[in-house]
Formats: C-alpha cells, sequence, structure tokens
C-alpha cells in the first residue's frame, strides 16, 4: 500500500481523497493556496504545504510547485482529484518521471482518451457504439467536408478534438452555414486549447446524458459499475445526477457495460474512468471518456456499495481488483444535488463567509462538503461548495430523501443554488424520469 499521498486538489474532494487515505492508513500531504489556508482537509492532513498565491495557475496548475511540495514531503504519490491538472497528461508523465506514483491512468492513455478523434478511434475497434461522423479530423478540402455532412445527415455538430467542459462546438442545421462553422471552430480551437483539429458528427436532438462508471488495474482485469443519468445540465455544467440512469432498454444497457468492460482491457486501462454517452431512442452513442473520478461518483457507490478512490488507492499501489464483475450489484436508487455558491437565479457566483452551516442527515443521505460554519468561500475557484446525496430502496423513496434533505441545508451568510433544486426534485417531468440533456435549459429560458 502506498506509504503518504499528496492530494493536489482543494475543496470537496481533497477532503474526500483524504478520507479515503485514512481509512487504508496512508498518511496524506494538503497542498493549498494562499486563499485555502482553512479548508478542512488542511486543517486534517498530516501535513501541509503552501504552493502558492491564490490564481490557480501560481498553485493548483503549478507542476513544479506541485512536485516539489511532493519531494519535499517525502510523498509516494499525487491524487489529482478531478478538474485542475487531472486529466493533463504532460502532468502524469512529470510525476511518474519525477519518481512519484500518479494516481489515475498512465500518460499515454490520457493522451489517447483526451483527444477526441483518437478517442473514437479507439472506441471502435473495442467495439463501443459511437454518433456517426467524419471518422476523424476534417481536413481543408471544402467539397469533402460537405459530402461528409451529406453523408451524415444534417443537423451536424462541428466539434474540437482537444475540447471539453461545452467548449469548442458548432451545431449547423443547413449546408450555406457549413463552411463558416468549420472555420470559426477552428479558430477557436486554437485560441482556446492550441489546437485547431475538428471533426465532425451527427447531432442528436434529444438525447440523454448517460455515462458508465469503470475500474481497471491495468493488469488485465475491468469491471463497470452500471450506469448514471446526467442529463440535467446548463451550458454543459452538469447540476443533478442519478444511478441508475431510468428508463434504459435492458438490451442496450448490457452491450453497452459489457462494452466498456472490454474497452478498458483493450486499451489497458489503470483507475477510476467514466465513459460518456448520448443516449436517444435506445441507443448509445459514445462522446468521450473522462480519465479520472468524477464528481457525481458518490451516486454510483451508493449504489453499489464499492469506494470508488479507495479502489484508486489499492489500484495505485500495485493491488489488483478487489472486486469481479459478478460481485458488482445494484441496490436501489441515488441521486446528487450539487450545491454551488452562487445566485439561483442569475447563477452569479456568491462568495463569502459562511455565517451558518447545517447540514442534513437521515437514514440515506450523505453530504459531501468542505465548508463549515465560519468558513469563507474564495473567488478564485470553482462555485462547488458541496453535494448532496440521498439513497432509497426505490427511485421514489432517493426523491423523497431529496426533497426532505434540500429543506434541511442551512447555508447563511451567501446565496447557494439550493432553491434551484428544490424546484427540480418537485418537477413532474423530472419526477417521471429520463428528461434530455435539452430540458433544463428549456425550462430555465436559457
Amino acid at each position: 500500500m502506498l506509504d503518504k499521498v499528496l492530494i493536489a486538489n482543494r475543496g470537496e474532494i481533497a477532503l474526500r481523497i483524504l478520507r479515503a487515505c485514512k481509512e487504508l492508513g496512508i498518511k496524506t500531504v494538503a497542498v493549498h493556496s494562499k486563499a485555502d489556508r482553512e479548508l478542512m482537509h488542511v486543517r486534517l492532513a498530516d501535513e501541509a504545504v503552501c504552493i502558492g498565491p491564490a490564481p490557480s495557475a501560481q498553485s493548483y496548475l503549478n507542476i513544479p510547485a506541485l512536485i516539489s511540495a511532493a519531494e519535499v514531503t517525502d510523498s509516494s504519490a499525487i491524487h489529482p482529484g478531478y478538474g485542475f491538472l487531472s486529466e493533463n497528461a504532460n502532468f502524469a508523465e512529470q510525476v511518474e518521471r519525477s519518481g512519484f506514483v500518479f494516481i489515475g491512468p498512465r500518460a499515454e492513455t490520457i493522451r489517447l482518451m483526451g483527444d477526441k478523434v483518437s478517442a473514437i478511434e479507439a472506441m471502435k475497434k473495442a467495439g463501443v457504439p459511437t454518433v456517426p461522423g467524419s471518422d476523424g479530423p476534417l481536413g481543408d478540402d471544402e467539397g469533402d467536408n460537405i459530402t461528409t455532412a451529406r453523408r451524415i445527415g444534417y443537423p451536424v455538430i462541428i466539434k474540437a478534438a482537444a475540447g471539453g467542459g461545452g467548449r469548442g462546438m458548432r451545431v449547423v442545421h443547413t449546408e450555406g452555414h457549413l463552411l463558416s462553422a468549420i472555420n470559426v471552430t477552428r479558430t477557436e480551437a486554437h485560441s482556446a486549447f492550441g489546437d485547431g483539429t475538428v471533426y465532425m458528427e451527427k447531432f442528436l436532438e434529444r438525447p440523454r446524458h448517460v455515462e458508465v462508471q469503470v475500474l481497471a488495474d491495468g493488469q488485465g482485469n475491468a469491471i463497470h459499475l452500471y450506469d448514471r443519468d446526467c442529463s440535467l445540465q446548463r451550458r454543459h455544467q452538469k447540476v443533478l445526477e442519478e444511478a441508475p440512469a431510468p428508463g434504459i432498454d435492458p438490451e442496450a444497457r448490457a452491450k453497452v457495460l459489457e462494452a466498456c468492460r472490454e474497452a478498458c482491457i483493450e486499451i489497458d486501462y489503470r483507475g477510476a474512468g467514466t465513459f460518456e454517452f448520448l443516449y436517444e431512442d435506445g441507443q448509445f452513442f459514445f462522446i468521450e471518456m473522462n480519465t479520472r473520478v468524477q464528481v457525481e461518483h458518490p451516486v454510483t457507490e451508493m449504489v453499489t456499495g464499492i469506494d470508488i478512490v479507495r479502489e484508486q488507492l489499492r489500484i495505485a499501489s500495485g493491488l489488483p481488483l478487489s472486486i469481479r464483475q459478478e460481485d458488482v450489484k445494484l441496490n436501489g436508487h441515488a441521486f446528487e444535488c450539487r450545491i454551488n455558491a452562487e445566485d439561483p437565479r442569475t447563477f452569479m457566483p456568491s462568495p463569502g463567509k459562511v455565517t451558518l452551516y447545517h447540514p442534513p442527515g437521515g437514514l440515506g443521505v450523505r453530504m459531501d462538503s468542505h465548508i463549515y460554519t465560519g468558513y469563507t468561500v474564495p473567488p478564485h475557484y470553482d462555485s462547488l461548495i458541496g453535494k448532496l446525496i440521498t439513497w432509497g430502496d426505490s427511485r421514489e423513496i432517493a426523491l423523497t430523501r431529496m426533497r426532505n434533505g434540500l429543506d434541511e441545508l442551512l447555508v447563511e451568510g451567501i446565496k447557494t443554488n439550493t432553491d434551484l433544486h428544490k424546484d427540480l426534485v418537485r418537477d413532474a417531468n423530472f419526477q417521471q424520469g429520463g428528461v434530455n440533456i435539452h430540458y433544463l435549459e428549456k425550462k430555465l429560458g436559457s
């Protein structure tokens, strides 16, 4: 087992990693910016190192500072969490070259799956269903690009190969707008990601966002932990998730779960990962793979009883998976509401001092949060301050517990999006299950 882990992140995920380390008897090092001295995991870690000023470019994205912190504390491994450098192949490579274990996939795997074009090619080879598309990057021949769009059928979507987070994509409904859309997306992609490569896919008009959680040990063993529905999104950012995804065709589900498991073996995957799909009319279409732990991993933990972060740490220690596929059983249903420090109507961030914090409780209720009464939410980072997760032996019970939990949650001194979640969990269409990825934005009128 690893001896000491440096947690290269902040907030609730840093605290989540610390808890898993403590359960396994692993010592912890918390790195923090000058703005994050009062974070809960910094208080609880065995050691803490300040790695720079508040701006993330000078702290949490500062690779030399992170590696230096690992060196001076004699850490054996670095856990990147999610966001920041978690899917940065260069970081993973430098960590390993410096003699530390990167708790995640190998650098070459991150590169393979981080480039949308190569990821789609790899998934096709592995038998994972993909969206009809250009089967590679678009060239400069305008005639070829027009022919490709006609073959796929309008509407199509132009995507940046290095894109992510909803950036670097443009929907085209008619041939007259195709060439200009390709050129604009190329320019934006080069500016945002340093790579102007774009590709084309069929644009699905009313899909759901369904993803498959996997674990693999890089030793030929891989399992899936079933699926999650993450269709409630605003500007391509997830708001509320649930597991398992409701109303999925059983045969299609079984096929895609097994395909994801086999794909992990095919690409020699190591660690936790998520295959993201669009699901429409009983069909799955692969869109990308996240080579890290997800924000919404708790809903999967609640319905499978498997600690995903614990497994990450075991795998990084060189141990084989402790679970076989036949051991993974679904039990009940779970929801997660992302609680953000933001105005529930304008969505403007709301940093400031938390004057009162009271988390909800009760059977089947879990609150993953780093805040406490007296904590000051800094203005420099993502507005996520916690995740309220509820479980029940049926979807209805889990949803009832979520409604009750949201009513119990108290956060004063700053604004939060709790009222938005209270509305969503009482929405008649959401209660029925199976809303598509456009539902929330239409509901909000944005």
